[in-house]
C-alpha cells in the first residue's frame, strides 16, 4: 500500500484451514506476505489441524455468488485463484461469476495432505469442462495430475510432460507440473504452455509441508497480479515457496507447515 491507497489486489476462492497452515488462510498470508492486498470468497467451512480433516461444511453457491460480486465489484483484482471448491454447484457457480478478463490460477484441490476427499468424483468433470477451458494456468500436484491426464502413474519427468501435453488439450493457457512428488535429487517443476516449456529446479527437502500447494498456487496468483507474465510469475512463485518451505514451523503433532513470512517481500 501507498498511503490510503490499495495498490494491488489479489482474490482466493477457497475454503478455510480452522488450523491456519493452508486454504484462505494460507492464502492470504502468502498475498500479504508478496505485498498484495488479499480478498477472500469463502466455499467452506473445515475443521482441521495438520492431523486430518474432522469435517466439512459448504458454503451455498448463491453466497459464493455474492462474495465473488462484492469483491469483484469495489476492488481492483490483479488475478483470482481457487483452491479446494468442494462440489459441483460450486464450481458452476463460480464459473458463471468469474470477472471476464481477470487471469485465474486453478489449484484444483481434490484430497488434502492427510488423504481426506474435497472434491467428490462426480464433481471433477464440472471441473474439466467448466474451469478448466477458463483457466489461465492450473496448478495440479502428481496424484491431481493423474486424475486429470488419465495417466495411472506418473512416476518421472517424462510422463510428467505427457500428463501436462493431456491437460493443455482441456482447455487452460498453460500448467504448471509440480515434481516435488518425483524421485530426484532436486524438485523440478515444469510450466507448460501451448508449444513451450520452462523449469525451475530447487531444493528437495526431507519432509513434508502442509499447506505448500496452496502457497504456490497463492504466489503465483500474487506476482500475476503484480504485473509479471506467466513465465516470470512462476519462476518468483517457486522462489518463494521454497523460502516458505525453507523456513516451515514446527508443530507439536511434528508436522511441519508451510510460513510465507520466510519469503516476505521487503518493502
Amino acid at each position: 500500500m501507498a498511503g490510503n491507497q490499495i495498490l494491488k489486489c489479489a482474490c482466493t476462492v477457497a475454503g478455510s484451514d480452522s488450523g491456519g497452515g493452508a486454504g484462505i488462510q494460507a492464502d492470504v498470508k502468502t498475498f500479504s506476505a508478496a505485498g498484495l492486498y488479499g480478498l477472500s470468497v469463502l466455499t467452506a467451512v473445515t475443521a482441521q489441524n495438520t492431523g486430518g480433516v474432522l469435517g466439512v461444511w459448504t458454503v451455498p453457491p448463491e453466497m459464493v455468488k455474492l462474495q465473488m460480486e462484492a469483491v469483484s465489484g469495489e476492488f481492483p483484482i490483479g488475478c483470482i485463484k481457487s483452491g479446494m471448491l468442494g462440489s459441483s454447484d460450486i464450481i458452476r457457480a463460480l464459473s458463471g461469476c468469474l470477472p471476464a478478463g481477470v487471469p485465474y490460477v486453478l489449484d484444483p484441490v481434490m484430497i488434502s495432505t492427510s488423504g481426506c476427499g474435497l472434491l467428490p468424483g462426480e464433481a471433477v468433470q464440472d471441473l474439466v469442462g467448466l474451469l478448466l477451458p477458463r483457466a489461465t494456468v492450473i496448478t495440479p500436484n502428481i496424484f491431481e495430475a493423474q486424475v486429470l491426464s488419465g495417466i495411472e502413474k506418473i512416476s518421472d519427468l517424462d510422463l510428467a510432460r505427457e500428463a501436462g501435453r493431456r491437460i493443455l488439450g482441456l482447455g487452460p493457457e498453460y500448467v504448471v507440473m509440480k515434481g516435488g512428488h518425483l524421485d530426484g535429487d532436486e524438485a523440478v517443476d515444469i510450466l507448460m504452455g501451448h508449444g513451450k516449456e520452462w523449469t525451475c529446479s530447487g531444493k528437495r527437502y526431507p519432509y513434508d509441508v502442509h499447506g505448500s500447494g496452496c502457497c504456490f498456487s497463492a504466489a503465483l496468483a500474487a506476482f500475476t497480479a503484480s504485473g509479471d507474465d506467466i513465465p516470470v510469475a512462476f519462476r518468483k512463485a517457486k522462489e518463494f515457496t521454497a523460502k516458505a518451505i525453507g523456513g516451515a514451523l514446527l508443530s507439536s503433532s511434528g508436522v511441519r507447515i508451510v510460513n510465507p513470512d520466510a519469503a516476505r517481500e521487503k518493502r
